[in-house]
């Protein structure tokens, strides 16, 4: 459980609330990876800055430039290693090939995208907790029960994406499963390509953004500028928003 009690600065109910519930689908079986994965590709997500081969290429012109193994904690398979390590350290320079190799190394295109969302929950939730100063969340212990490997009939490749995506008019009309149901409801037809990124996996695409929203600002809020609902403006928002983006060169 995540408590933030010790803090020395107030933590809203509904971020300590929504951080529990995050972690919570931490140690439970996804859409396509059991707990005891998941908690394993947590625990490699904290593991990655410690890696001399990642530090190495960072470095380099091009990271594709220096060759060598990945210093692990030699619980996933060296394909999830790439990954992991990869979007933790240098996001900013991953391309399409490299993206191609992961795939063909034998990583499905509904695991990568669940690695994805696991790696953006870990690193969200640690960075929160560097934030506020304090130290980060014990890793929950896996739970039993398997995945329920239910790929959205709904989910296409258009081009747009290196994965499929849904589009929210894929999401009129009859609907095969409930995680389908559940975003459908929850885009309201928004169009916006970052609330698809991991809609090829419905249930990490809403989890994450019920995250988002807590610690950041819900869709209508966003785009209702008469009033403030956080205690900075909307402008410190953004500020602070776009900043951080940069220097993670995020061209979203």
């Amino acid at each position: 459980m995540i408590s933030y009690e010790e803090s020395r600065l107030p933590v809203r109910a509904d971020i300590v609330q929504a951080h529990n519930v995050a972690w919570g689908r931490l140690a439970r079986a996804g859409s396509w990876l059991d707990g005891k994965t998941r908690v394993a590709i947590a625990a490699e997500t904290r593991h990655a800055p410690q890696c001399e081969l990642c530090r190495r290429r960072k470095e380099a012109l091009s990271p594709y430039s220096i060759a060598g193994q990945h210093d692990s904690l030699g619980t996933l398979p060296e394909r999830i290693v790439e990954q992991i390590h990869r979007i933790v350290s240098d996001p900013g320079r991953l391309t399409r090939k490299w993206f191609d190799g992961v795939i063909a190394f034998g990583t499905s295109d509904v695991e990568y995208v669940e690695i994805v969302g696991v790696i953006a929950t870990v690193v969200s939730i640690d960075t929160f907790c560097r934030a506020i100063g304090m130290p980060p969340s014990a890793l929950p212990d896996p739970m039993p029960g398997e995945p329920h490997r239910r790929r959205p009939r709904t989910a296409h490749q258009r081009g747009e994406a290196w994965v499929p995506m849904i589009h929210p008019k894929d999401l009129e009309g009859d609907l095969d499963t409930e995680e389908e149901k559940a975003l459908a409801k929850y885009w309201g037809g928004v169009l916006a390509n970052i609330r698809r990124a991991l809609s090829l996996v419905p249930e990490e695409a809403y989890a994450w953004f019920q995250l988002v929203e807590t610690q950041y600002l819900p869709g209508k809020w966003m785009r209702d500028f008469s009033q403030e609902f956080r205690a900075i403006t909307h402008a410190q928002i953004e500020l602070i928003a776009g900043r951080v983006s940069v220097l993670n060169q995020c061209f979203y």
